[in-house]
């Protein structure tokens, strides 16, 4: 469904941020998009979604293709009515807006409307919580409930990619596994094709059928979510475990790898 082909990406003309990337994602599949903070992974999924052009980005070599079509140079509201759709880093919701508001606000490049009000009960469905919060301002939701919002929202716009960026991020385990049980839902009841950046190595591998590694704006490694998990180098770098089931920091094993081959 999705491929990047050797994507390069610059800001300001000037930062070289995306270095080759090539990744795919199948219809129809659940992939993960791991790495450190910078390594590269939310500037990938704006270059998906048009936004880079938002902070003067520009994918200035490779492709990339949704169902062959190339969409590098397309703007971002056609990329959404293609069936991209992003979730966004933060929990961007309309604050001065209600939460059904929000969710409307998902559908407006939707003219069905008898089937929008079908798709904001259908929301509620995943979101018992948003169902009770719908006429309260977004703003003040908590978190977690303004995470469940935006995924909601996203929803709405009847994705058939959905990009999500840390949907764990500030969240408590119970929201998370909440959100995270919500999304593997969307993927095996409705169809919905997923790419997922997440920090959460373990809890991404969990719900992923694939997953690439990104490392200072290149895929250094790639494979099946069982394999990766059983990775020696995933499992310090990233699960901070090392074989004796101990914890070691990522810098640390990081810079012990890299001195050992230098001075080998």
């Amino acid at each position: 469904m999705l491929e990047l082909v050797n994507v390069e990406m610059i800001y300001n003309k000037v930062i070289l941020v995306l270095k080759g990337v090539s990744l795919q994602v199948p219809e129809g599949g659940i992939v993960a998009l791991l790495g450190a903070n910078g390594a590269g992974k939310s500037t990938t999924l704006k270059c998906i979604s048009g936004l880079e052009h938002t902070e003067e980005g520009e994918v200035t070599r490779g492709q990339i293709l949704f169902n062959g079509r190339p969409i590098e140079k397309m703007d971002p509201t056609d990329i959404v009515r293609l069936g991209i759709v992003q979730v966004v880093e933060g929990r961007k919701v309309l604050q001065h807006l209600t939460v059904e508001q929000n969710l409307l606000v998902g559908s407006h490049l939707r003219s069905d409307k008898a089937a929008v009000k079908k798709d904001i009960e259908l929301a509620y469905n995943y979101f018992p919580t948003l169902m009770k919060l719908r006429n309260r301002a977004s703003g003040y939701l908590s978190g977690g409930e303004q995470q469940m919002l935006v995924v909601a929202r996203a929803l709405m716009a009847r994705p058939k990619l959905m990009i999500l960026d840390e949907p764990s991020l500030g969240l408590s385990p119970l929201l998370v596994k909440e959100i995270f049980r919500v999304l593997k839902e969307l993927h095996d009841k409705e169809g919905i094709t997923l790419l997922l950046v997440e920090q959460n190595v373990k809890l991404a591998l969990s719900i992923a059928q694939h997953a690439y590694i990104m490392e200072n704006g290149r895929i250094v490694l790639e494979g099946s979510s069982e394999k990766l998990l059983q990775n020696e180098d995933i499992k310090e770098f990233y699960l901070g475990l090392n074989l004796s089931g101990g914890r070691k920091s990522y810098r640390n094993v990081k810079h012990y790898k890299r001195r050992k081959r230098w001075l080998g």
